[in-house]
């Protein structure tokens, strides 16, 4: 299961390959990040999540239950996870938007990207 698990990590918030950059506009303010979210699910293959504007992230990673919970600091979205049984960490991540996509970017933008599709 580990193996499966660090494969399909890949959808969680922090890794997975990024379309262009230039088209996506950054989130820096918890209001509009909120705005963006609220009553929306984020979706990409084998990925299902609702992120809470309270702070609660739930959802299905494959067919592993997803829980977490997030906070807004200093222009980041700042989340712990744990997926299927494994904690995940913390990890604050850059946020930006393209109309009905939403990409979050780890270690404050310096890393993997993961690209959901609001529904």
């Amino acid at each position: 299961m580990k193996t499966v698990l660090s494969l399909l990590a890949a959808g969680l918030f922090s890794l997975g390959a990024s379309p262009a950059l230039a088209e996506f506009a950054r989130i820096s303010d918890k209001a509009e990040f909120v705005s963006v979210v609220s009553g929306k699910k984020l979706t990409r293959a084998l990925v299902d999540l609702s992120v809470t504007p309270g702070g609660a992230i739930t959802g299905k990673g494959a067919v592993w239950e997803v829980k977490g919970s997030w906070n807004w600091e200093g222009g980041y979205f700042c989340r712990s996870l744990n997926w299927g049984g494994d904690d995940l960490g913390y990890n604050c991540q850059e946020v930006a938007r393209d109309g009905n996509r939403i990409r979050f970017t780890s270690d404050k933008g310096a890393g993997e990207t993961a690209v959901f599709t609001l529904k």
